[in-house]
């Protein structure tokens, strides 16, 4: 268990909330700024996107693996759900802070987007923040840090399911949060080789958790979920908003 390890309930809160931030500080400037050329491994072209391809398969199986419920399950038997959340949030930005800081460029340009039409994308990559944290707010109960399990664990407090409820952006798409975060990715002024394959690598990986994470949401929802299926697009809003 954490606690034989040494670590106290709190550690492991602070341990998780500060990995998690300084991980999504990194990639939100990575996927602004592109390669931060932190590690230069000195590798060909061909080399740097065949070792950016391990990289990001790495994490996607890291990230997918965790998050599932079978997983969980097994997990369980050696560590107390209540840090779940937490454990997850400090691999997954132990490996998202690997692939930015070890990520190589492959100095092979595509295209760069100059003048006028460069303030568009910067301009979209804004708008894209400001919708996730639209998406963020509107969830309310968000804890993508895993601390509130810990402190209901130590209060002596069982959390009760989430309800089903629909607001913000989710009366207009069922997953905003992946639908803001590929214009992100998509936004980038300068096209590279190494930046092309990781669009391409994550914008894949994005579509198919949003598929099996609407396998979980329809096991823990049931027909509200089904019903809300048929209502609302999945990842691209393009139907008028749900007002139910």
């Amino acid at each position: 268990m954490v606690e034989k390890a040494g670590f106290t309930p709190s550690q492991i809160v602070i341990a998780a909330t500060i990995t998690g931030r300084v991980s999504m500080i990194l990639f939100t400037g990575f996927l602004f700024m592109g390669s931060f050329r932190i590690v230069d491994m000195g590798l060909s072209a061909s080399g740097a996107l065949a070792w950016d391809g391990m990289l990001s398969l790495l994490f996607f199986v890291q990230h997918s693996g965790m998050i599932r419920k079978h997983f969980r399950a097994r997990l369980a038997n050696i560590i107390f759900p209540h840090y779940h959340g937490a454990l997850f949030a400090i691999v997954s930005g132990m490996m998202l802070i690997s692939v930015v800081v070890l990520w190589q460029s492959s100095n092979v340009p595509l295209y760069e987007l100059r003048g006028f039409l460069r303030w568009p994308a910067r301009g979209i990559f804004f708008l894209a923040i400001a919708g996730l944290a639209w998406g963020v707010l509107s969830l309310r109960s968000f804890d993508p840090f895993g601390g509130t399990a810990i402190r209901a664990h130590l209060r002596g407090e069982q959390l009760s399911p989430q309800p089903f409820v629909v607001r913000g952006p989710y009366l207009c798409v069922r997953h905003p949060l992946y639908f803001f975060t590929l214009l992100l990715i998509w936004s980038c002024p300068d096209m590279t080789a190494d930046r092309l394959l990781f669009n391409c690598l994550w914008s894949v990986w994005i579509c198919a958790g949003t598929i099996l994470e609407e396998r979980d949401l329809l096991s823990d929802f049931g027909e509200p979920y089904r019903k809300y299926q048929q209502r609302v697009p999945m990842l691209i809003p393009w139907k008028r908003p749900s007002n139910s």
